[in-house]
């Protein structure tokens, strides 16, 4: 997320960026695409609930529609399967969830190349400078939702294009069982003992998570957010040495021990360590402390959404202190949370069970548009 000096050197010839080019047919019915209510309104330009005349509106145009196209939310993913099975509770809307493994630039990809298509995504969940790639773009609508004053106003885009919901510290996740001695920072990662076994969740080129594991390297080797080249130049290093491990991070490949060590968010590395406690995996999570780098991903709504009623009462959904309390519950660490701990409407025994931090993490500045371009350059 800002501007950036990179060279294109390190990585030649490693990995190229891979575009996913998603396709469909059919067109929307003239009823969902316009989303109108009773009121004359139509859901497809409305920038608030007030705009079709209240939550109650939008709530009974949101049913009417009855479906909501999502993309790219695994349901372990920082407990997106309890936010999707409580958002279809509430209001009886299915959730279609294309792709979950998906990337931030998957999401993208299907935004553009579906428009004016009923399969086309309604909302997005993007890493932030994706999110602020695709405003740029012109991809997404601007809606400000109920909480939107009290999201930080560093973590909000003043057009209410995008707004930061959930975020997280970029993490080491290592299997006890299988590594003698668990990596405690960056630099012991290119320790001779770790061949073949330090993964990341994703490509940078696509993946928010692993775009803050490049992010994270370059801070632990003196780089900056105007230089990104030393985190390029660790990754290189790293393949050298021979301990970059290529295999994507997956809930299966830590389950199989493929990926005994893991560059990720800390709430997904956390999840692990619940998920496969009973299965015999004893999964460690540290956040490193020559790289701590902190990041939220943001939710936007398409522009062009073939459910727009749906889609708002999403964005609602997810920024209720019911929708932020289970991203918390994930030990992902919920925008709204500081509100909500002044409030009181904050789970006190989820937030006790995130992963310590210790010192000042850096995160992303909120005005960067451009990233993504400079990390493709660079891991190219």
């Amino acid at each position: 997320m800002n501007l950036l000096s990179v060279r294109t050197a390190g990585l030649a010839g490693w990995l190229t960026a891979a575009t996913l080019a998603l396709g469909a047919c059919g067109s929307a019915p003239d009823s969902v695409a316009t989303g109108s209510t009773g009121g004359g309104q139509h859901a497809a330009t409305a920038t608030s609930a007030q705009d079709l005349g209240g939550m109650d509106a939008l709530v009974a145009a949101a049913k009417k529609e009855g479906v909501l196209n999502a993309i790219a939310l695994p349901r372990d993913w920082a407990n997106y399967g309890a936010v999707i099975d409580g958002f279809t509770k509430k209001y009886g809307i299915k959730v279609n969830d294309e792709n979950p493994d998906g990337a931030s630039q998957d999401e993208i990809n299907a935004i553009t190349s579906r428009r004016g298509q009923d399969r086309a995504p309604d909302v997005m969940d993007l890493g932030q400078s994706f999110a602020l790639s695709a405003a740029q773009q012109g991809l997404l609508a601007p809606y400000r939702v109920t909480a939107f004053d009290d999201i930080p106003s560093t973590q909000r885009d003043t057009q209410a294009r995008w707004y930061n919901d959930y975020g997280g510290y970029v993490s080491i996740g290592c299997d006890a069982k299988r590594v003698k001695e668990c990596p405690q920072t960056f630099a012991d990662l290119l320790k001779p003992q770790y061949k073949g076994q330090v993964a990341m969740n994703g490509n940078p080129t696509k993946s928010g998570s692993a775009f803050g594991g490049v992010f994270a390297a370059a801070l632990a080797n003196k780089g900056s957010f105007d230089d990104i080249q030393p985190g390029l130049d660790f990754f290189a290093k790293l393949k050298k040495a021979g301990n970059y491990n290529p295999v994507e991070t997956t809930p299966a490949t830590v389950e199989k021990g493929e990926t005994p060590i893991s560059i990720d968010w800390d709430y997904l590395n956390a999840g692990y360590a619940d998920e496969f406690r009973s299965k015999g995996v004893d999964w460690k999570v540290v956040i490193p402390t020559d790289g701590q780098y902190a990041q939220y991903y943001s939710q936007a709504i398409n522009k062009d959404a073939p459910h727009p009623a749906a889609a708002r009462l999403w964005q609602e959904y997810l920024y209720s202190a019911e929708g932020q309390n289970l991203f918390l519950k994930g030990y992902a660490r919920p925008a709204l949370m500081p509100s909500m701990t002044r409030s009181g409407t904050v789970d006190s025994t989820s937030a006790a069970h995130l992963p310590p931090v210790t010192g000042t993490p850096e995160g992303l500045p909120p005005a960067s548009t451009h990233l993504p371009a400079a990390i493709v350059r660079g891991w190219r």
